[in-house]
């Protein structure tokens, strides 16, 4: 199974929205730009929200089907390790194995000895076309990087072995996510990650590693865009240099996962994609939900109602909601508007205090992240939630389909 060159991760907390999302793919295919729909939902938000895996496969075929999408989509069991896998194997086809907690475990003497032998090539000084400066590599360094990161590729080769003995190695696109982590990986540490995921026979075709600056949920990148734009750049040309050392597939990839609506990076990484000519799988899944809340405040009376509702339990439970994604949001409490502000604001000014647009006044990040992690609050409700989706699904379906054509894939492909 071959993924595209472009692809995003649209997951759908809920499973209301897969019609709208794929209607701004179809929009992007009309203006020229093949993307794969990639339906993914984590562990945690299945044991949130009270779905299963075939909930998601049944919501990505049946939107394919009403559409009339005839390309290649996929449904992506979402960070998963060998502890909770065997739940995704029958509905999914794309695997993103999480090894992140991994990193840093030293890897044992003879593991090291054993790498070390395989690529000792790669000490001294590499040229590698996009880099502007050689990269050194010493013996210390390499055994060093490998001691930490053996442990983590291992647990990869363990996790899709498992799945390739369930489903055929045929049958699923695998991707490796070492993005959360504290440190950002170095280009030299990329390419050793990448030796060794070839080593372990793991063809993947997307790699999600850590950049630096902030992903934070739901808001834009925080820190420097220059920076990223370097490592970025960097991490494709260290890609481009391991497809032909190492025989790793040919579409391999980078994979980012945004937190969604790291709109200020959008710019670089369009550029190196063009300068690569790469590919990219970009996993923006978080904000559909934010969209559903944005149309229901528009819609007024109990949609309104509802949307205030979440933020006024948020609120009561902020440490509760917060605390599973500390390492990702950075809330400022004494910023979130009081409750009785927000009790008293229409449903127009309710979408712009939470509608992704920084140049609008309105717009408050502090809430929009809260809400964002918010999404326990509205699955406790039940069917009054999930009915109010569907009594107000023009409204939301017309939020949903612009996020996504205006917001992602206009400036990552259409704008110049």
């Amino acid at each position: 199974m071959i993924l595209g060159k472009y692809s995003f991760g649209i997951g759908d907390r809920f499973g209301h929205q897969g019609k709208a999302q794929l209607a701004g793919l179809i929009k992007a295919k009309t203006e020229g730009v093949d993307i794969t729909p990639v339906w993914n939902k984590s562990n945690r938000e299945h044991s949130i929200i009270g779905t299963k895996p075939a909930d998601v496969r049944r919501e990505a075929d049946e939107a394919v089907a009403a559409c009339g999408w005839t390309g290649p989509y996929l449904v992506d069991a979402d960070h998963i390790g060998l502890s909770n896998v065997d739940g995704f194997l029958d509905a999914s086809d794309f695997f993103t194995l999480d090894v992140a907690d991994f990193i840093g475990r030293p890897a044992g003497a003879s593991d090291v000895s054993a790498f070390f032998g395989r690529h000792s090539d790669l000490v001294g000084t590499l040229e590698i076309q996009g880099i502007e400066k050689p990269l050194d590599v010493s013996e210390t360094s390499l055994q060093s990087i490998a001691s930490k990161y053996l442990v983590a590729v291992k647990e990869a080769g363990k996790i899709y072995r498992h799945v390739a003995s369930k489903k055929g190695a045929d049958a699923f696109v695998t991707e490796v996510s070492m993005d959360e982590t504290d440190a950002p990986q170095t280009p030299v540490e990329l390419l050793v990650i990448l030796a060794a995921l070839a080593d372990e026979g793991i063809p993947a075709q997307t790699i999600a590693p850590k950049f630096s600056g902030r992903f934070n949920k739901g808001v834009d990148y925080v820190g420097e865009i220059d920076r990223f734009a370097w490592e970025f750049e960097a991490d494709l040309a260290v890609i481009q240099f391991a497809v032909s050392r190492f025989a790793l597939p040919e579409n391999l990839k980078l994979s980012i996962h945004s937190g969604s609506d790291k709109f200020s990076i959008y710019e670089p990484i369009q550029k190196a994609m063009k300068q690569f000519d790469a590919g990219l799988h970009l996993k923006t899944a978080g904000t559909t939900w934010l969209e559903e809340l944005i149309g229901l405040a528009l819609a007024g009376d109990d949609g309104l109602t509802i949307a205030k509702e979440v933020y006024s339990t948020a609120l009561k439970r902020i440490d509760e909601l917060c605390g599973p994604y500390a390492t990702v949001i950075d809330i400022k409490r004494s910023w979130l508007p009081p409750l009785e502000e927000v009790t008293s604001w229409d449903g127009e000014l309710f979408a712009q205090a939470l509608r992704h647009d920084p140049f609008c006044a309105c717009y408050r990040p502090n809430l929009r992240q809260l809400l964002h992690v918010a999404y326990k609050v509205a699955a406790e409700m039940g069917s009054r939630f999930t009915d109010a989706l569907e009594q107000h699904e023009d409204i939301i379906a017309e939020e949903v389909t612009t996020n996504i054509f205006e917001r992602h894939v206009r400036p990552l492909f259409l704008e110049e």
